[in-house]
């Protein structure tokens, strides 16, 4: 049986398969197998144990260390955004990004007419101030898969990688 923590200010509530975590930012809704797992909200705690069947017990052994991870992670980005910070870098062409609803786009990737597209995940926001790209969401899951998409989309292909470096990359931190 795993316990997680629940802090002041975030309530977390289990409704079927489903578990929902609010805070002052948001909330995110994750789901859980119930064959696998009982999950209920005990107090201040948050409460993860395996059922009783035997044929079922080393996969809900796995998955309630995932589901508590997955919870923790919930409730820290509902208290603090998850945040990735990205740079556009270009040597050939000037690149240019812009946020169109739920997309990315990418103009000018090395002299392409048509722009290039990155999907943003769920409720990731993204904020450009010239080159630099900033990342920002409740939910841990959104926020990695939008960076994921970002790196794919500006991924160039049948070049010389060591020669045509435009892209969009990780920051490093300071």
């Amino acid at each position: 049986m795993m316990k997680v923590q629940i802090p002041s200010g975030v309530t977390v509530s289990v409704s079927g398969e489903t578990i929902t975590v609010k805070g002052s930012l948001g909330e995110n809704k994750r789901a859980f197998n119930s064959a696998l797992l009982k999950v209920s909200v005990e107090g201040a705690e948050v409460a993860i144990m395996p059922t009783q069947e035997k044929a079922l017990q080393k996969k809900a052994a796995l998955s309630e260390v995932s589901v508590a991870k997955e919870i923790s992670n919930d409730i820290r980005g509902v208290t603090a955004y998850f945040e990735i910070k990205m740079q556009s870098i270009h040597a050939h062409f000037p690149l240019t990004t812009e946020v169109k609803g739920s997309e990315l786009l990418l103009k000018n990737m090395i002299g392409e007419r048509a722009a290039r597209v990155a999907k943003i995940a769920g409720g990731t926001k993204i904020e450009i101030k010239g080159q630099n790209l900033r990342l920002y969401g409740t939910k841990l899951d959104d926020v990695t898969q939008t960076a994921a998409n970002i790196r794919k989309a500006s991924k160039i292909r049948k070049k010389d990688e060591r020669i045509f470096q435009d892209g969009i990359y990780y920051a490093l931190e300071e």
